[in-house]
């Protein structure tokens, strides 16, 4: 079977317009993570989904692949979805452009986890860091039941306790890596619209449960940090540093 990354690069983000290309350390953000996504799957099964030509360029410069979406998907899976159409795959692997720490070994667990569910959405998470405060916005927190399966995502920090007593001093959050066959894409993208719960909580992945469909939470390993904002850029760059990451 073949399995391929799609990795969703928007220019016109509204909050964060050219983010794919902001340098880390100089590089530009979604080579980062184009790389790393090579050593999982090879640079041959690597696209990047984008609807910007600089972006493109920038990616077959560094020797990726590209595809071109529309400029009005509604979600990065609407773009992949978009992209699948035009890619032969068994399976696909989005990796967010905002995920520059993401690690090749948990690409790898996500498609494996698929390989054996192959009925379920997969979908990472780790843990909400000491440095980071589980009350952020733009941290998606993930509640899961006890077969791992998502029962909901919020920006609130959940889940609650009625006792604060009991509140958890660790929440999950969700790392963007998904896999998905080419029909769930094409489901997802043919529900034709946001999903009233995406649409207020700004989660793409709720769309799947108004599909009926599981999504089935694969632990990855600690330290995710995206690129939401550019106050974000820094502490990226010191995780970079930190883990021994420089310019080839």
């Amino acid at each position: 079977m073949r399995s391929v990354v799609m990795i969703p690069a928007r220019y016109g983000s509204s909050r964060y317009p050219g983010k794919p290309l902001v340098p880390l350390l100089g590089k530009p953000m979604i080579l980062w993570v184009a790389e790393l996504s090579g050593r999982a799957v090879g640079a041959q099964n690597v696209y990047v989904a984008t609807e910007d030509r600089r972006i493109a360029d920038v990616a077959e410069a560094a020797g990726f692949q590209s595809v071109m979406t529309t400029d009005d998907a509604l979600t990065g899976t609407d773009r992949l979805a978009q992209a699948a159409d035009q890619i032969a795959a068994d399976l696909y692997i989005n990796v967010q452009g905002d995920e520059p720490l993401a690690e090749p070994a948990d690409i790898l667990k996500v498609r494996d986890a698929k390989l054996a569910h192959m009925d379920t959405i997969i979908n990472g998470f780790s843990w909400v860091g000491d440095n980071e405060d589980p009350h952020n916005v733009n941290i998606p927190k993930v509640i899961t039941n006890e077969r791992d399966e998502l029962v909901y995502m919020s920006r609130v920090a959940l889940p609650g306790f009625k006792d604060a007593k009991c509140a958890p001093n660790r929440y999950k959050k969700q790392v963007c890596i998904y896999a998905f066959t080419q029909d769930e894409l094409a489901a997802f993208r043919g529900f034709g619209r946001k999903s009233a719960l995406e649409h207020a909580e700004d989660i793409e992945i709720l769309r799947f449960l108004e599909l009926g469909k599981t999504i089935r939470m694969v632990e990855t390993q600690p330290g995710s940090l995206a690129v939401d904002v550019p106050e974000d850029v820094a502490k990226v760059e010191t995780a970079l540093r930190q883990g021994g990451q420089t310019l080839a």
